[in-house]
């Protein structure tokens, strides 16, 4: 049932490895049978069982970027950590290549919830879970699902579904406007099938035009510089299945987030374009161990690497608290 994939062994990440923790490659499938690939970080000299954390995102990112550098921060502060490329994506399994789901990839997240669980070093009523920008949301639709993730943090997080039917700030919501969008995704489908092949299209522009908008050339400074690329990363080298993400236009992921009994602690930047996801998003869970953290002066990709930025003692005591 399970693919045989083919990892790579050598360290290819955007970030150091740290001399403080033990760091392997592991794989585990998720109930539509693909085999995700992961990279699976502990603290050395650890004993017991441990609280963990699975790891994702951001869209169209791989595990060798951001969610591996929060995994091997958080293993660094004494949990077990993985960080793994979502279906379709990175070293993970998955055909087509480059597609999305709103099912399949909060799936994900569960299947690595089931891989933790059954770890002899975990501890599995001990399980959190980190969802960065476009994960941010699927991380929180996971939480919604899955009773065994204690806590949850979602940074820098987007709505995926929110953005596909409504457009950048809501600025194609209307029906009018969503029925165009699913007019031409339903002519590329005609097209593709004809071609055989899928078309692509996403990503970050390039090159970068004169008049692109702030947050356009603050992902080009990420994803296009040293500073975040990585060849496997959709982001960084092509885009996505045009018509893979056609399903979250109708399939709102946040519908139950407000039965969230879990912890939850939502992190964004005060200068991020895309904040309004997150303080919507807050607005609607309920509870008292739920949390919004405004990071001031931060823009949107400060929190996909910028350490001095992300406040990782926050998420270490937000865990701690929650995975006792």
């Amino acid at each position: 049932m399970n693919e045989q994939l083919i990892l790579t062994q050598e360290w290819d990440k955007t970030f150091p490895k740290s001399d403080r923790v033990n760091h392997r490659k592991v794989t585990f499938h998720n109930r539509y049978g693909i085999t995700l690939a992961a990279d699976l970080y502990e603290p050395k000299d650890a004993q017991g069982r441990l609280p963990a954390i699975a790891v994702c995102g951001p869209f169209g990112a791989v595990k060798e970027q951001a969610a591996g550098l929060y995994a091997q921060t958080m293993a660094e502060r004494g949990f077990l950590t993985v960080a793994f490329d979502p279906s379709y994506t990175g070293e993970s399994g998955g055909s087509p290549r480059y597609m999305a789901s709103p099912d399949i990839n909060t799936e994900d997240f569960m299947a690595a919830v089931d891989f933790l669980s059954v770890q002899d070093n975990v501890d599995p009523e001990k399980i959190g879970i980190i969802g960065i920008c476009g994960w941010g949301g699927m991380a929180l639709n996971a939480a919604a699902l899955d009773t065994r993730i204690k806590a949850t943090v979602a940074s820098t997080m987007y709505d995926m579904t929110r953005v596909n039917a409504n457009g950048y700030f809501d600025s194609e919501n209307s029906e009018e406007a969503r029925y165009e969008k699913r007019k031409a995704l339903c002519a590329q489908r005609i097209a593709d099938y004809k071609s055989g092949t899928y078309a692509l299209g996403g990503g970050v522009v390039d090159p970068l035009p004169e008049d692109a908008p702030f947050f356009v050339k603050d992902y080009y400074d990420y994803y296009k510089t040293k500073r975040g690329y990585h060849p496997r990363s959709l982001n960084s080298n092509g885009g996505w299945n045009v018509t893979g993400c056609q399903s979250f236009l109708n399939m709102p992921i946040l519908q139950y987030s407000q039965e969230i009994r879990s912890a939850v602690l939502i992190i964004h930047g005060e200068k991020a374009h895309s904040c309004y996801f997150s303080r919507d998003a807050f607005a609607k869970l309920t509870g008292d161990n739920k949390e919004l953290m405004i990071i001031p002066g931060a823009v949107h990709t400060d929190l996909y690497d910028q350490v001095d930025v992300i406040p990782f003692d926050k998420l270490e005591a937000f865990f701690k608290d929650h995975l006792n």
